[in-house]
């Protein structure tokens, strides 16, 4: 049993390892010689096991060695950013972190071939892991592809040793995988199990340091040198005293503790969920991780193999590996309701709670935007000082640097803008890969109905956007539209909300009710409502300034409908810089509101300026900077001075 450590420089998990590049194939169904096209996903077993339990909220970290290239560099953000410490993540000057190419043939069928011949992490230097990094975790979890060569070897025992040592348990996940100890051909990736004598007792002579050793049938056939089960898991229990847990597939599971019974489901036998599967990849690292959660908490052997085989099923229903593994609230709720979710992919409730709960950053406590997505208005505006709109882009990127000034002089470490990829597709790709929130219009100017700026066919733009750009969309809606404008913008929101969710991209909503029309402090709550209603759940809206009473009802809706909504951030429509500020009064009481993205007020009167020729890019920078700061310090001020309501 474990229990929460109090130090905070403690750890949960180390992990040793096999860490990656994956990519999957994006077609379903075919031999991996006729992909088109793949999907990057972190890879390898210690990786997606170090991600799995960090996304489950255990302390872990990576011990194990990456390129000093791109994909290194991919590897390393994409662990911290699930919260696992790469502390200990060595970095090879040489030798390029591996990969794996994948297809997905059928649900038992993965063609894979592995890109490792003489890879990063199979050259972990074993002098420099340090005996008192491993100490600060409960538990150390090797992979059996480290126990296949003398370099790899010498850092599992190195590791093993320290952790020895300072009381780490130790864990070994088998992982065989016939290709990686030379026993196949370089293409027959997806082979699991070949017997081999010189394996066993390679193995075998690993066993007796470990207190828990999980794996397959095939994996302990391999470990205990026979293909029947029974006699093989007696084998590995004459060499070590471990917790044997053996993975039945869709079975489930079964845990010996002692001696191994006569009758395999004389174990500690935990049944798995049925579910509807995609392809079995990744099935394993998914059940360590579920495993390691429970164990590692001091659960019994029944709770840590429920949640292992859960962990497993949802993530046999996905596309990928490391980024289909669930998140704690995730998990929890789909065992909640387990027996009715049998197919987790279709699960509406749950495919929301996986979006949302793997967001990066997990959340914005601040959003403080320069907006300069307008197109229509800035042609306009080139137009009536008879300036050359060619000049459109290069004022794009101008008002980028005004950005990065003006969030430097208000005190934010990283700006916030929106812009369009008509006029200002120059401007994206500076400010991109930055980390700045990034927001980019797909409506089309002005249209009601909404109608989209590059046509119906938004799968195929979106599937070229960055991932860190968030999808924005204008429509101009009221709850009291005529029922056949109103349905048409409905499906068109419902649409985009889709695309958004496949394509994996954050969306923001801004809803401004026709000016046409009246309305009052109900309007913009019931379009709102309406809009969750039809299961449409945006991570952002964007809203005008509203009454206090009105601000209070769509805290509520947003409250009720979707907690994980990253917030409400308000919109500028070119009011004069003092009535902005007057707006920022009752938004600036509400938790829900992060902060702003106005436009014309701060940018309009120096680009027309600029683009008649009466100031040079300077002072542009300058003008636009100053008025920038000075609404992100307004903002500051009335958020600091005055308690949100939610917590008055």
């Amino acid at each position: 049993m474990f229990h929460p450590a109090k130090d905070p420089q403690s750890l949960d998990l180390i992990c040793l390892g096999r860490v990656a590049v994956d990519l999957y194939s994006e077609q379903v169904g075919s031999r991996l010689e006729d992909v088109a096209s793949f999907a990057k996903y972190l890879g390898g077993s210690s990786g997606n096991v170090a991600f799995g339990t960090a996304r489950l909220g255990l302390q872990s970290a990576m011990l194990s060695r990456v390129g000093n290239e791109q994909m290194g560099n991919f590897v390393r953000e994409e662990l911290e950013r699930a919260g696992v410490d790469t502390s200990a993540l060595q970095t090879d000057p040489e030798r390029h972190t591996g990969l794996v190419l994948l297809a997905l043939k059928d649900r038992d069928s993965f063609p894979l071939l592995f890109y490792r011949r003489d890879c990063a992490d199979m050259a972990i230097d074993p002098a420099a892991i340090d005996p008192a990094f491993i100490a600060r975790a409960k538990a150390l979890a090797i992979t059996g592809t480290h126990l296949s060569t003398d370099t790899t070897a010498r850092a599992c025992r190195k590791a093993l040793d320290a952790a020895a040592e300072h009381g780490v348990k130790r864990v070994l996940d088998i992982d065989y995988r016939p290709v990686l100890w030379g026993l196949t051909a370089p293409g027959d990736g997806e082979t699991r199990f070949i017997a081999d004598a010189k394996v066993t007792r390679d193995l075998q002579a690993w066993l007796g340091d470990f207190d828990l050793i999980v794996g397959t049938e095939e994996e302990f056939h391999i470990a205990g040198g026979s293909t029947d089960t029974l006699e093989s898991l007696r084998a590995v229990r004459q060499v070590s005293d471990a917790t044997l847990v053996c993975k039945l597939g869709p079975m489930g599971c079964v845990v010996f503790e002692g001696e191994i019974p006569e009758r395999i489901e004389d174990g500690t036998l935990v049944q798995g969920v049925k579910v509807e599967v995609l392809n079995v990849l990744g099935a394993g690292d998914a059940f360590m991780s579920g495993l390691l959660r429970g164990w590692l908490r001091g659960e019994s052997w029944e709770t840590s193999a429920t949640y292992a085989n859960a962990c497993g099923a949802l993530v046999v229903s996905r596309h990928g590996c490391a980024p289909a593994m669930p998140t704690e609230e995730e998990l929890f709720d789909y065992l909640a309701r387990r027996a009715s979710v049998t197919r987790p992919d279709r699960d509406e409730r749950l495919n929301h709670l996986h979006r949302v709960t793997t967001r990066v950053p997990a959340e914005w406590t601040e959003v403080c935007g320069l907006a300069f997505d307008h197109r229509r208005q800035l042609t306009d505006m080139a137009r009536e000082v008879r300036a050359d709109p060619a000049r459109l882009p290069l004022l794009k990127r101008l008002l980028v640097q005004a950005a990065e000034e003006g969030a430097r002089r208000g005190g934010v470490e990283k700006p916030a803008i929106l812009v369009d990829d008509v006029l200002g597709q120059d401007a994206l790709n500076e400010a991109s890969g930055r980390g700045w929130w990034i927001g980019r219009p797909v409506e089309l100017p002005g249209s009601r109905p909404l109608h989209f700026q590059h046509g119906d066919d938004l799968g195929s733009h979106l599937r070229h956007w960055p991932a860190e750009h968030i999808i924005k969309c204008l429509v101009f809606y009221h709850p009291d539209d005529a029922l056949a404008l109103r349905l048409e913008q409905e499906a068109r929101l419902r649409q985009l909300y889709q695309a958004a969710c496949d394509n994996h991209l954050e969306l923001l909503v801004e809803v401004i009710p026709p000016a046409e029309m009246r309305g009052d402090d109900t309007t913009l709550p019931r379009s709102l409502q309406r809009l969750y209603n039809l299961g449409i759940r945006p991570d952002w809206w964007k809203l005008p300034s509203l009454s206090e009473e009105a601000w209070t009802a769509v805290g509520r809706i947003i409250d009720a409908e979707d907690p994980h909504c990253r917030g409400v951030v308000l919109l500028g429509l070119d009011a004069p810089m003092e009535e902005m500020k007057r707006g920022f009064g009752p938004a600036a009481r509400q938790a829900r509101c992060k902060g702003f993205t106005v436009g014309r007020t701060l940018f309009a009167a120096a680009s027309r300026d600029w683009l008649a020729g009466r100031i040079d890019d300077a002072a542009l920078v300058a003008c636009v900077a100053d008025n920038y700061a000075e609404l992100i310090q307004e903002w500051r001020h009335l958020r600091s001075a005055t308690p949100r309501l939610e917590e008055a």
